[in-house]
């Protein structure tokens, strides 16, 4: 994992597409879409049926090697309406009973109440912590006091090597008021950002988290 500090706080980033909070024990990441490869199957798109279970595969790796309190998705945790795979997530929550699940409503999530309530995730439309703001699309304006961690924009880097090599890998990104977290489900795209000189940016290659801040301003 690759250290960060944002103002007093340390932040681990994760290759598997989420963040650590240290202080808080807390394991932030955005966008898993859970229930998108059946909505495209179902729709007759031919995505891998195993697509889902490798999501859930890598989120039960992180949970155990963080071994977080809380767990806060930054929104667009299942894809569509109630399918099955609500109900294997749900198994999953079960079974780290000692973590807090939390999620920060997004454009996708558009469940009962009920259905979070069920299986015991805490539901927020924002959430403050300290100097954070946790939300699902970025903050439009910036906040005066607090530092916006946001998803939904799914964020990549482009990238371009010496034999002109060109490609476009997910990454995290850290501008002076907004922190944007790449998307961590599959089949979700990205979209390419422009950071500016004083940007953070880390890219994600296979098991990796690398420094990219100079090569993509």
């Amino acid at each position: 994992m690759t250290q960060l500090i944002i103002g007093a706080d340390e932040f681990y980033l994760c290759p598997q597409k989420a963040l650590y909070w240290k202080k808080y024990k807390t394991l932030l990441l955005a966008d898993l879409h859970l229930g998108k490869v059946n909505h495209f199957r179902k729709a007759g798109i031919p995505v891998p049926s195993k697509a889902n279970d490798h999501n859930l595969e890598i989120l039960i790796e992180l949970l155990q090697s963080t071994k977080p309190e809380r767990l806060i998705c930054l929104g667009d945790l299942f894809h569509s309406h109630y399918n099955t795979e609500w109900e294997v997530f749900g198994e999953l929550v079960k079974h780290f009973k000692g973590v807090s699940f939390e999620l920060v409503l997004g454009n996708h999530d558009i469940m009962s109440d009920l259905q979070y309530e069920r299986k015991g995730i805490v539901v927020h439309n924002e959430l403050v912590i300290d100097d954070f703001i946790f939300t699902h699309h970025p903050l439009e304006e910036a906040h005066e006091t607090k530092y916006n961690m946001a998803g939904h924009i799914h964020p990549g880097v482009y990238l371009r090597g010496k034999a002109r090599q060109a490609m476009t890998l997910p990454c995290f990104y850290f501008g002076k008021h907004l922190a944007l977290l790449p998307a961590f489900g599959m089949f979700t795209g990205l979209a390419r950002i422009q950071p500016k000189k004083e940007d953070r940016v880390f890219a994600i290659v296979e098991d990796k988290v690398i420094d990219v801040s100079i090569l993509s301003a």
